[in-house]
């Protein structure tokens, strides 16, 4: 092998490393930065592990007639896909478009002794047309039973 190949190996195996090396830190950075979507169905199911649960999680579906209520600034409400409901409470001002029957992302914790689900923060979906897959299913297979 030749000095001139034998140099341009090396760098070849440096630059390989090192982007590795750089993936390897990104990810190990981020990983707990992610947050994970779940239905209520995903958490009724018991398929979530306790350290999933753990974690900051997003919980999505439609906020269920008839169970908003509030106290002073708590309000506990119902969020369900129409296969499973999951009970929510939240402390702070909602969103103007949050309301019964409207979709609803909520970021907060789920605790597995009392079963609730306590939101940090919570989004108020504009638009019925957009639905999460899981729910649209959920949905579509409440109305046709």
């Amino acid at each position: 092998m030749t000095p001139r190949a034998r140099a341009r190996l090396i760098s070849i195996v440096v630059v390989i490393l090192g982007l590795g090396l750089a993936i390897s830190l990104a990810l190990y950075g981020l990983s707990g930065k992610i947050t994970y979507f779940q239905t209520p169905s995903d958490i009724a199911s018991g398929k979530l592990t306790e350290e999933q649960l753990e974690r900051t999680i997003r919980i999505g579906g439609m906020v269920k007639g008839g169970t908003l209520k509030q106290q002073g600034e708590v309000f506990n409400f119902i969020v369900t896909d129409n296969v499973s409901d999951l009970a929510a409470t939240y402390r702070g001002v909602l969103p103007d478009l949050f309301r019964e029957g409207q979709g609803v992302v909520a970021y907060g914790h789920y605790d597995t002794g009392t079963k609730l689900f306590t939101a940090s923060q919570i989004l108020a979906k504009h638009d019925e047309k957009y639905m999460p897959p899981d729910v649209k299913k959920g949905m579509d297979k409440a109305r046709n039973q």
